[in-house]
């Protein structure tokens, strides 16, 4: 257990107080250590933390429970220095220099962390003092956060000196009440204890519980902690007693070096039970525990007999999970039995297989102590116990980058962790850019993302991301996304869903311009016919629509016949040749230049045409959809305009593919966007010469010194198409290129 010092100033007898912290450590790491501890004071002097204590104090309280935890001398080290880099100018550099790269690593991870907790602190303050979030989404948050403080370091180490700092905080706090004392009580509840218990150090996770609970209840706490005491030493007697008759008794029927052992209940752990269980101090069985460890199955069931036989099993307080087993595998026999004092005593049976999953294996401890239901999240899981495994470990690795190599290979490095300006975290696949951050704090702010800052600094929109950064979103007022988000060569967007979202604000674009140039050509009719004041939904289901924005659709896409459209409007009915509006018009045709080796599914000698929204070119996917008088047109799968006809009308896309001997030239949009410059046109031609390709259209604009291209090229299948999209990215000048 780690030794209780509440204030390290307060000890009299500093050489005593050194000889705790180099205890266990070699004779020369002992001097480098005793090293660091003259090189602190010198630079600490009088300074103090916000919380109000002394620098030196809190150094000295951190590594001794560092010491209590065993670890090496790079941490003691880390610990004495956490605080040089805020009190000394380029501190990295000299702890570096002075006491090894080991060293100085794990004392930038704890800056890092530092710098990291007045955001994360000031977010849960002020949500859980406002009631701002409602408890679910703030158990949510805090989960994140602890994810992050784990994903955040690269060596484990990092996060148990922060957990000694916070122990070594709440320390202080015992004997200096301040006004920060119960947030951070709070948040080490919500926060840290959690993350020590999932880690497996139950030193410190009790100590955090216990303090924290303290400041929180205090009057809750004394009675506990009046009550405990009242029977303290009777209490530590019978477990002695406890232990030496259970082993005796399970030896004499053959089970085979069990353990048998008391376990401590702490305050916090009482109230919790009493909280949660609704009963009063006498009716918790656990405050007096004991744990038992055979070797075999068969030998559980065996201690229960003698445990049972011993004892007065209580009733409804028998449960065998080993039988039925929790959600996350969980595996013990609990039971709790009268003794003859009258008083309880809860008693937990497993194998060593069994102790060792619920210590380590998948990480099921902590879900099942924390009450959390079993999530699909067996990778993080996995992750934990390698953590959890690692600390069981840290007595036998010698050499310290050992176990920063092992702990790599357990590294969350899967998802990121950012943080917005009011303090929340927001969790990501690794590689996400400011615009993936923006589409998943809301759709909205997606759409009107201009810039971001990181850290304060402005950076690219294609910036990747990584823990533990600052983001903020600047935003237009009006506006939607660029298209050059979609394109994946330019590494704005990484993940799907924000993709999904761009496209879907395109295509719902494509569909208000779609129906606004069809309403302005049906009007234009209407007036040709004198009819400006004709019904539009009548004259639409006239015409076989079921609504007047198919008609608009229909309209604004060349699919409305004028002559049938003309004769409606007047009041007459359809003309005699024509067809029902769901029927397709299909006459063989011969095939034209650009429509070769079209092939549509389960029909033959259609009539095909290639449309001119999308320009598909071969081997883009293809779909194709049944117009009214005009055979086939062949759209790209991903044209918004084809995704609006499918949505009206599904029944009427057929499927459609290249053929194995396609031929001829396609027609295809090249855009490109640069910085207007003198030459700009010619070098992008000569670009296009040299490759060979036909310009058979262009379009150019120039605006405040940009340039943006617009050139329709002819060109036989996609892959040569993309050379040309190099070579144009690489002209001076040029910020974007892509196919329309």
């Amino acid at each position: 257990m780690v030794s209780v010092v509440h204030s390290v100033a307060a000890q009299g007898d500093f050489e005593q107080f050194l000889a705790t912290l180099v205890a266990g450590l070699p004779a020369e790491d002992a001097a480098v250590l005793t090293r660091a501890v003259e090189y602190a004071w010198q630079s600490y002097g009088e300074r103090t933390l916000g919380s109000g204590e002394r620098i030196w104090s809190h150094a000295l309280g951190m590594a001794v429970i560092i010491a209590g935890l065993k670890l090496d001398v790079e941490s003691r080290i880390a610990a004495v220095l956490f605080a040089i880099p805020s009190t000394e100018e380029h501190g990295i550099v000299r702890i570096e220099e002075q006491f090894g790269e080991p060293a100085a690593h794990l004392v930038g991870g704890v800056s890092r962390l530092n710098k990291l907790h007045p955001i994360t602190k000031g977010f849960m303050a002020a949500n859980i003092e406002a009631g701002e979030v409602n408890p679910a989404e703030m158990k949510v948050q805090v989960e994140v956060l602890r994810k992050m403080l784990l994903a955040m370091v690269e060596d484990i180490r990092v996060v148990l000196l922060r957990l000694a700092s916070r122990t070594q905080t709440l320390r202080y706090y015992a004997d200096n009440p301040g006004d920060l004392r119960m947030p951070v009580a709070r948040e080490t509840l919500e926060l840290y204890s959690p993350l020590a218990n999932r880690l497996g150090v139950w030193e410190l996770k009790w100590e955090l519980e216990d303090l924290s609970f303290r400041f929180l209840h205090p009057e809750t706490y004394r009675k506990i902690a009046k009550m405990l005491d009242e029977k303290r030493s009777e209490r530590e007697q019978f477990i002695v007693e406890a232990v030496a008759r259970v082993r005796q008794e399970l030896e004499a029927v053959g089970v085979k070096n069990p353990e048998v052992y008391g376990r401590p209940k702490h305050i916090y752990s009482i109230w919790n039970k009493m909280h949660k269980k609704g009963v009063e101090f006498s009716e918790v069985y656990d405050v007096r525990a004991l744990r038992i460890i055979v070797n075999d199955l068969k030998d559980c069931y065996t201690a229960l007999g003698i445990v049972h036989n011993l004892w007065t099993p209580i009733p409804r307080e028998f449960d065998d999970y080993i039988s039925n087993p929790k959600g996350n595998y969980y595996r013990s026999l609990h039971t709790a039995v009268r003794c003859p004092d009258g008083r309880g005593l809860e008693i937990q049976i497993r194998t060593q297989e069994m102790h060792r999953h619920a210590e380590l294996g998948v990480a099921a401890h902590w879900r099942y102590k924390e009450g959390g239901k079993r999530s699909h999240e067996d990778d993080y899981d996995e992750k934990i116990a390698w953590l959890r495994q690692l600390l069981t470990w840290k007595d036998e690795v010698a050499d310290s980058s050992d176990w920063v190599a092992h702990y790599k290979q357990a590294a969350l490095d899967e998802t990121i962790y950012v943080i917005t300006p009011q303090g929340k975290v927001v969790d990501l696949p690794h590689g996400a850019t400011p615009v993936d951050f923006a589409y998943r704090v809301h759709t909205d702010l997606g759409h009107r993302c201009r810039g971001a800052k990181v850290g304060g600094q402005l950076v690219p929109l294609n910036t990747a991301l990584e823990t533990g950064q600052q983001v903020e979103i600047i935003t237009a007022k009006v506006g939607g996304p660029s298209r050059d988000w979609l394109n994946p060569s330019l590494g704005y967007i990484h993940t799907k869903s924000a993709r999904t979202k761009v496209r879907a604000w395109f295509s719902n674009l494509a569909l208000e311009e779609t129906l606004s140039e069809g309403r302005a050509l049906v009007a234009k009719e209407l007036q040709r016919a004198g009819q400006t004041a004709a019904n539009i939904d009548e004259l639409a289901h006239k015409l076989g629509f079921s609504r007047a924005d198919d008609l608009y659709i229909a309209a604004a896409r060349g699919d409305l016949n004028q002559r049938q459209f003309q004769a409606v409007a007047r009041g007459g009915d359809l003309p005699g040749e024509a067809l029902p509006p769901d029927e397709v018009v299909a006459r063989p045709s011969k095939p034209v230049e650009g429509n070769q080796g079209i092939l549509i599914v389960g029909v033959d000698k259609l009539l095909t045409q290639l449309a001119r929204c999308c320009k598909p070119a071969p081997p883009d996917d293809i779909q194709g959809f049944i117009t009214r008088g005009k055979g086939i047109s062949v759209h790209r799968t991903d044209c918004p305009n084809f995704a609006n006809l499918a949505a009206l009308h599904p029944e009427r896309v057929i499927e459609t593919g290249w053929g194995t001997q396609t031929t001829g030239v396609f027609a295809t949009d090249i855009i490109v966007d640069a910085y207007d410059r003198q030459g700009l046109l010619r070098d992008i031609s000569e670009i296009f010469t040299r490759e060979k390709l036909n310009v058979i259209g262009v379009n150019t604009q120039s605006k405040q010194g940009k340039a943006h291209m617009s050139f329709t090229v002819e060109i036989t299948n996609l892959q040569y198409l993309q050379r040309t999209l190099t070579l144009i990215h690489e002209v001076d000048g040029v910020v974007g290129v892509r196919r329309a």
